[in-house]
């Protein structure tokens, strides 16, 4: 920890049942974000040969969430909990840089989504021809455009600092200087705004597409139709992505623009950490909407689910054999130490009896070892049948020596 730390500016402005309230929120939306995304890019990569270009914006996007989960949730969750920023200035600053790097690479990839999509359903000429090297340029693009806003303020074009809550940091939403201004009205217009109409002219131009051409699908089957078929899937599940990630990012949007070019005094404390619980969220919508509702994944991952199920059945049914078969050694020899006990004698060939429960009675001397143990061979005790079969060869033995 930092001096820092204990500045007034990183106590926590809420009161301690609020922060126990956000804390517990950050944490579940922690371990959903890590254990969604990363199983996500592992069904990802089971299926990597058959990946559509498409497809990879969808794991680029799960590697922006899965960055953001890493680097935001284990530094605002303790600080929540402990009621202030547990941390000093420099991860401060950390914590705002990956915030804003991770959350422009998921917006930006679902633009580019949305764009692609469009191409593929509305024009088709076009869409067909995009290849898995044009995915892999915007990609680098992507990452590029997001990197460029993020590295801005510590640049001295605007400056990260602590959220008016006081347990997290972000950008400083009320601008001190000219130049911080003039980045934020940038920022928001090229990251958000444009972005955002963007998707929804995409989206909306596919929807009039797929409305316009439904009965000429329904009479005559065409390649292109099928070809849009294809496709439409991943543009519903996309379409479903990209609301979900809009609707928790837009309430911190408008909080933001309120504090920059409003009265920052007269926006409530409460707003502010509403908005950014509700934009960490975001986090969760993407593999949960792909892992739930597209067939191919559902594929792969209830494969891997088979394989874990029967890995777990034989570690399971091995421990219990071992179980079984070392409780079954200790009670055979707890038996023969009973019996070598009442009976000293070694064994030997079988002495007349009298008759047959008197031959039953004294059965250990009316055994006869054929073969001398090996005390290096190890018994098969897997085939418990050799019990049973041991038994009445002895028995065998027994009566076939008797008198009567």
């Amino acid at each position: 920890m930092g001096n820092a730390s204990d500045s007034s500016a990183f106590m926590s402005t809420l009161s301690e049942r609020e922060d126990l309230i956000f804390g517990t929120l950050y944490l579940l939306f922690g371990i959903v974000s890590l254990f969604g995304n990363s199983l996500l890019l592992l069904v990802a990569y089971r299926k990597r040969s058959m990946l559509k270009p498409a497809e990879f914006f969808i794991v680029n996007l799960a590697i922006s969430d899965l960055g953001m989960t890493v680097t935001l949730f284990p530094l605002a969750t303790p600080s929540f909990f402990a009621h202030r920023w547990l941390f000093n200035h420099a991860m401060c600053t950390f914590y705002a840089f990956s915030g804003m790097f991770f959350g422009l690479c998921s917006l930006t990839s679902l633009t580019v989504l949305s764009t692609v999509c469009c191409l593929k359903v509305c024009y088709p000429a076009c869409g067909n021809k995009f290849s898995p090297t044009h995915a892999g340029v915007l990609l680098l693009c992507v990452w590029a455009y997001a990197l460029v806003f993020a590295i801005a303020p510590l640049a001295n074009w605007g400056s990260y600092g602590p959220e008016p809550y006081g347990t997290a940091c972000c950008l400083k939403w009320k601008a001190s200087t000219r130049e911080a201004m003039i980045y934020i009205v940038v920022l928001f217009i090229f990251c958000y705004l444009f972005p955002c109409l963007l998707i929804l002219i995409s989206y909306s131009l596919i929807l009039w597409t797929v409305k316009v051409s439904r009965r000429a699908v329904k009479q005559h089957m065409s390649l292109q139709s099928k070809a849009n078929s294809v496709h439409s899937l991943i543009v519903k599940l996309s379409v479903a992505v990209c609301i979900g990630f809009l609707a928790a990012w837009t309430p911190y949007a408008i909080v933001a623009m309120w504090a920059a070019f409003g009265d920052a005094s007269q926006v409530p404390v409460l707003a502010f950490a509403l908005s950014a619980v509700f934009a960490k969220s975001s986090t969760t919508y993407n593999p949960l909407v792909y892992l739930l509702f597209k067939p191919n994944f559902q594929k792969f991952l209830s494969k891997d689910l088979s394989l874990l199920q029967a890995i777990c059945a034989v570690i399971c049914c091995s421990h219990q054999s071992v179980v079984t078969l070392q409780s079954f050694q200790t009670r055979e020899g707890r038996t023969s130490a009973r019996l070598s006990t009442a009976f000293p004698e070694s064994p030997g060939a079988c002495r007349n009896c009298n008759d047959t429960f008197e031959c039953f009675s004294n059965y250990p001397r009316c055994y006869k070892l054929t073969q001398q143990s090996d005390p290096t061979t190890r018994p098969n005790l897997l085939k418990p049948v050799h019990q049973s079969t041991t038994w009445s060869a002895r028995i065998a033995s027994c009566s076939q020596n008797s008198t009567f």
